[in-house]
């Protein structure tokens, strides 16, 4: 709008010839006799509207200008909207192409984390298995070491078992021989060597006479029938054992009512054979010694 002021066209020169063709048919009305001709009426009508003209002319002039400048500012700020518009299409391009790329970078970065964590699950796998097979390996060779110190267990408490049973032999033939001075020390040998065995959990036991029989810890010397009830124990043919705390092998009796067959004491022949070594390791707990 300040534009259109600064074009405004200078309108005195017009006004001046507005005036003077004006004054010019003024005069001519002034020195024409009267009645005036038609002629000069005509020519007196014509200067004062070419006079009109001439005045209304910087007006129009001034109008076109204010349109031309109103029209040029529109289309200045169109111009310049439209230049926004450009460095908005710009920004939002150049996002795009960040957002694309940020896209491009993240779709790099979750192919990498998936091959990173492929990779690690592969290698827990393998470190599984790995430790998997060191514990079977480790397990094997601890069950093959139990199983070798289970037998030798078991070999030398059939050894030590056998050697007992001798000693008892030896105890009870001193005894029928009624003789103190063999007797005794043999009592005490036998003392000796069941405290001895009492020491690693093997415990040997009798039977006493006139003891009631007892099916869980007795056995009638040649036979595996059970007995009447009421049937007492006579002697002992063979001492019975246990090994820490659980029955080894049950006291061989002779039974007082004189229908078990007679046997000489503590003799090897008439002595059950201890229980098979699969059979021993499902009786007998074996610990590891320390």
């Amino acid at each position: 709008m300040n534009d259109a002021i600064n074009w405004k066209v200078s309108k005195w020169p017009f006004l001046l010839g507005d005036a003077l063709l004006l004054a010019f048919a003024y005069f001519i009305v002034w020195k024409s006799p009267h009645p005036i001709a038609r002629g000069d009426i005509i020519l007196c009508v014509s200067l004062s509207a070419i006079g009109a003209l001439v005045g209304c002319i910087p007006f129009f002039l001034d109008y076109r200008a204010f349109l031309k400048v109103v029209e040029a500012n529109a289309l200045g700020s169109v111009a310049e909207k439209i230049q926004n518009l450009e460095q908005l299409a710009a920004q939002i391009s150049s996002a795009t192409n960040e957002w694309t790329n940020a896209q491009t970078q993240a779709e790099k970065t979750s192919a990498g984390a998936q091959q990173i964590a492929e990779k690690m699950a592969a290698e827990v796998r393998q470190f599984s298995e790995f430790m998997q097979k060191m514990n079977d390996s480790e397990k094997a060779t601890l069950r093959l070491e139990a199983d070798k110190l289970r037998r030798g267990e078991l070999e030398w408490l059939q050894v030590l078992v056998r050697i007992l049973d001798h000693v008892f032999a030896l105890h009870a033939a001193a005894v029928r021989s009624e003789n103190p001075k063999f007797a005794d020390p043999i009592t005490n040998f036998q003392n000796a060597c069941r405290g001895t065995a009492r020491r690693i959990g093997l415990t040997p036991f009798d039977a006493e006479p006139d003891e009631p029989f007892d099916a869980e810890k007795h056995q009638v010397a040649g036979s595996k029938e059970k007995p009447p009830e009421g049937s007492v124990v006579a002697e002992t043919i063979a001492v019975g054992y246990t090994f820490q705390g659980k029955l080894l092998r049950p006291a061989i009796v002779r039974l007082r009512d004189g229908k078990s067959p007679d046997a000489k004491p503590a003799e090897e022949s008439s002595l059950p054979e201890l229980p098979a070594q699969e059979n021993l390791e499902d009786e007998l707990p074996v610990q590891s010694p320390d």
